[in-house]
């Protein structure tokens, strides 16, 4: 495909109009001012159009749209132990695999090409990314509350068994990383020995870290420390780790994340809507650390509208700091394409630059709400909208344009969506 006459958000998060982007198989082949020589087939009029990079979502469990406003205006843990968790008990292969449809079309129609999820069933999830087309790092979460060793686990073999067989899947689309739930969920011995089991094997690491306050001031009175020393005192962060949430930080927790190179996964409305509270994202950024922006579960979001997490992102952190000059919309938009792609490992993903992967997406810029440009950059990130995107392209495959799935048989799966939850409610 060839874009032409586009504007588009560049490597570098400039804008620039009047250009051209050719696409040659998965990757960008030519970005230039003048027409390219070279046939690239189909062409993309550019009018009232941005092209830029896709989104990476830090942080999800896509199969949870299956509980979307089931269980609101709840603390964490009562929402979990009363309403989530009997709810999960009851998931089939079949559900997730329908609800994990559903959400990767959500995501795809917002601009999302790729998530850090963590689930189970994960083989299902597996087959949901892989017919669809999109990418993912997909990760078995581990919970023990017994004295068990990892090695006689379910969930461990669950989690072996998935990264043996389907990393590296789809062409690369698929990364099987291994997650350890979180401290609370989990015994130092488990956790150290999946540590241990991950560097092994060279696999990246994702878990919830201090996401509330119950959380960490329990592990203060088990272990006489915070989840960050606690978890990186156990080796979980000697391999590459998204640490998601990281609400409740301790002071020499900032200097433990920055030099074990960890991504913190954000997650503002999660956070928000849960009354967890929020990161402290100035002293992340004060301290080098990676910052991806994730949507978390539906179930505690509501949706996978990923630029409504971005402007959460830019805003929100100013009222809490009362400094406007917080986090500036580049920052947003590096955390959203380039640091969420960072965080999967995806090093040849998430900027417009030639070589790259094509996972990119075009915004109606033409739109009431994007007008008039004084600056681009600021309208991308304080009025776009999930509605401005309108096509979704995935290693050079237009996933989503203009309303249609086309690799998705969308009417489907929302019926099969609908039929999965009547029969888990009519369990319960």
């Amino acid at each position: 495909m060839l874009f032409k006459d586009i504007t588009i958000l560049d490597e570098d998060l400039n804008i620039r109009t009047n250009m051209y982007v050719g696409v040659r198989g998965d990757k960008i082949a030519y970005i230039g001012d003048k027409e390219p020589e070279e046939d690239y087939g189909a062409v993309y009029s550019g009018y009232r159009r941005l092209l830029m990079s896709a989104f990476y979502n830090g942080h999800a469990h896509t199969p949870m749209v299956l509980l979307r406003g089931y269980g609101e205006n709840m603390t964490l843990q009562n929402w979990l132990n009363k309403l989530v968790f009997p709810f999960e008990d009851k998931l089939t292969n079949d559900a997730v695999y329908w609800g994990t449809t559903l959400g990767l079309a959500e995501s795809l129609r917002f601009g999302v090409v790729s998530q850090n999820d963590m689930y189970f069933f994960c083989e299902d999830m597996a087959r949901a990314v892989l017919e669809c087309g999109i990418k993912s790092n997909i990760s078995r979460s581990v919970v023990c509350f017994t004295d068990d060793d990892l090695w006689d686990m379910p969930s461990y073999k669950e989690a072996k068994s998935f990264f043996e067989n389907f990393h590296g899947a789809g062409a690369g689309r698929l990364a099987v990383d291994m997650s350890l739930h979180a401290e609370y969920t989990s015994t130092p011995k488990v956790a150290r020995q999946l540590a241990e089991y991950t560097r092994s094997i060279g696999a990246r690491m994702h878990a919830h870290v201090a996401e509330t306050k119950l959380e960490t001031e329990e592990c203060r009175q088990r272990h006489g420390k915070s989840p960050v020393r606690y978890l990186n005192d156990l080796g979980l962060f000697d391999s590459p780790t998204v640490a998601a949430h990281c609400v409740w930080l301790d002071e020499g927790d900032y200097e433990i994340l920055a030099e074990k190179g960890v991504t913190v996964a954000t997650c503002p409305v999660s956070n928000l809507k849960l009354a967890s509270g929020l990161c402290n994202q100035p002293r992340l950024v004060e301290h080098g650390i990676n910052l991806a922006i994730g949507t978390d579960g539906v179930a505690s979001n509501n949706s996978i509208n990923f630029l409504e997490d971005m402007k959460f992102f830019a805003v929100v952190y100013k009222g809490a700091y009362s400094d406007p000059t917080v986090i500036t919309p580049r920052e947003v938009l590096y955390a959203a394409t380039r640091g969420g792609a960072l965080s999967q490992g995806r090093d040849d993903c998430g900027k417009l630059a030639v070589g790259y992967k094509a996972d990119l997406i075009v915004l109606d810029i033409g739109k009431p709400n994007m007008q008039p440009e004084y600056d681009l950059i600021n309208n991308i990130v304080y009025s776009a909208c999930g509605g401005d995107v309108v096509q979704t392209m995935v290693d050079g495959k237009v996933l989503y344009r203009n309303g249609e799935f086309l690799t998705i048989d969308i009417e489907r799966v929302t019926n099969e969506v609908q039929r999965s939850v009547k029969g888990i409610l009519a369990q319960l």
